[in-house]
C-alpha cells in the first residue's frame, strides 16, 4: 500500500501541472524569428546546483528558439589552469561557431571570454563581480573588479541585475540593459503548507525561518542571521532555523519555500537575488536587509519587512512580527513580471539587435 508521502506527492504533482499551464499562458514571447547561436560561458564546475539560475536562464533561451550550448570555466585563480580553459574555450568556440559569446558572470569569467575571440560579447554582471566584497581578501576583490571592468570595454552589450550595479561600470552603461533575472515560475508557486512538511519530513505545528547561506556563507551574513534568530527567539520562543547551505537540491527548493513561514535575508550587498524572487513566487514572507533591489521586489508584497539597519535586534523584532501574523503573502500577484519567459523575450531581442547591427556597440 502507499504511504501518505505518496498520496501527498501525487496531489502535489497534479497541482505542479496545472500551475505549468498556467505559467505557460503567461510566456508572451516569440520564438527567435532565426536560430541564433549562442555559447554561453559559467564560471565553476559542471554539477547541477551549480550557478543553477544561469542553467534555467539557458533551458529559457533554448525554449525561446536560441540555439545555446555551454561550456563551464573550471578554473579563474590559477594562471597556468587559467591558460588552459582559455585554450579549451577557443577549442569550444571553434567547434561550435557560436554567432555570439555570452558570459554569465564577469570577473576573470568575462575577461577571458573578450580574448577567447572576436565575436560579439554579452556580459551579465550578477553582484560581486562589481559590487563590493568585504569578506574577501581586499587585493582578490580589486582585481576581480578590475577583469570585470576590463570586459566591460570588451563586450557587444552588458547586462546589470540592477541599476546600482549598472552605475558601477566605468565604462559602457550606454550598452547596458538592466534585466534582474527570470524566475521559473513552474517550479515556484505557492503549494499547502502541510503538504510540503510531510513531503519533508518537518513538523507541521513548529515555525520555521529559512536562510539562504549557499557556498558562501560569510558573503551572505550567517553570522548575522543567527544572531537575529536569536534575537526573535527571545521574543517570540523557539522555531526551527533552517539553512541551505548550496547542497540542497535545486528541485527541493520550492518545497522548503513552501513549507517554511518566513526567509529572512541578511547580506551586505546582493545585486537581484532570486532566493527572494523565488520566495515571493511561492507566497513566502520575506523578512531582509535593504540590499541590491529587494526593496523593490518586495514592494507591492504583504506581509514583508525591510529592515534598514544591519541590527540584529530589529532583524529579530521583524521575524517576530512576521511569524505571530502566521499568513501567507500576496507575491504570486506580482510575481509575473519576474517570468523566465519575460526575460528570454527581452535577452532574445538583445541577440538579435547585435547580429543586425554588428558589433551592437553605440
Amino acid at each position: 500500500m502507499p504511504g501518505p508521502q505518496s498520496s501527498v506527492l501525487r496531489k502535489e504533482l497534479n497541482r505542479s501541472r496545472v500551475m505549468a499551464a498556467t505559467s505557460v499562458k503567461l510566456a508572451e514571447i516569440q520564438p527567435a524569428a532565426k536560430t541564433v547561436r549562442v555559447l554561453h560561458v559559467i564560471p565553476g564546475e559542471d554539477s547541477p546546483n551549480n550557478f543553477i539560475f544561469a542553467r534555467r536562464q539557458v533551458e529559457s533561451l533554448q525554449n525561446a528558439g536560441v540555439g545555446i550550448e555551454t561550456f563551464f570555466l573550471k578554473s579563474r585563480t590559477s594562471p597556468v589552469a587559467v591558460f588552459k580553459e582559455w585554450a579549451r574555450l577557443r577549442k569550444k568556440v571553434r567547434a561550435f561557431a557560436p554567432a555570439i559569446l555570452h558570459s554569465q558572470y564577469g570577473t576573470v569569467t568575462a575577461a577571458l571570454c573578450g580574448m577567447a575571440c572576436n565575436l560579439p560579447l554579452v556580459v551579465t554582471f550578477r553582484g560581486s563581480d562589481l559590487n563590493p566584497i568585504p569578506s574577501i581578501h581586499p587585493v582578490r576583490a580589486m582585481l576581480g573588479h578590475m577583469f570585470s571592468q576590463l570586459a566591460a570595454l570588451r563586450a557587444s552589450h552588458l547586462i546589470c541585475v540592477t541599476p546600482q550595479m549598472q552605475q558601477r561600470l566605468w565604462w559602457g552603461r550606454g550598452r547596458a540593459s538592466v534585466l534582474s533575472g527570470g524566475v521559473n515560475l513552474k517550479l515556484f508557486y505557492p503549494r499547502s503548507r502541510e503538504n510540503t512538511r510531510t513531503l519533508l519530513g518537518w513538523p507541521l505545528r513548529q515555525a520555521v525561518v529559512l536562510f539562504n547561506a549557499g557556498k558562501e556563507p560569510q558573503i551572505k551574513r550567517l553570522d548575522l542571521a543567527e544572531r537575529a534568530v536569536e534575537a526573535a527567539r527571545k521574543m517570540y520562543g523557539e522555531f526551527r532555523f533552517e539553512v541551505m547551505r548550496g547542497d540542497i537540491s535545486p528541485d527541493r527548493v520550492p518545497l522548503y519555500m513552501n513549507a517554511a513561514d518566513c526567509l529572512l535575508v541578511t547580506s551586505d550587498y546582493e545585486g537581484s537575488p532570486y532566493i527572494v524572487k523565488e520566495a515571493i513566487a511561492c507566497n513566502l514572507p520575506v523578512v531582509s536587509v535593504d540590499a541590491g533591489d529587494i526593496r523593490q521586489q518586495l514592494e507591492p508584497v504583504a506581509p514583508s519587512r525591510i529592515v534598514s539597519s544591519r541590527d540584529a535586534e530589529e532583524l529579530g523584532r521583524a521575524v517576530t512580527e512576521i511569524l505571530r501574523l502566521q499568513q501567507r503573502s500576496n507575491g504570486w500577484e506580482h510575481i509575473q513580471q519576474f517570468s523566465q519567459e519575460r526575460e528570454a523575450g527581452k535577452i532574445v531581442a538583445i541577440y538579435e539587435q547585435l547580429l543586425g547591427n554588428g558589433s551592437g556597440r553605440k
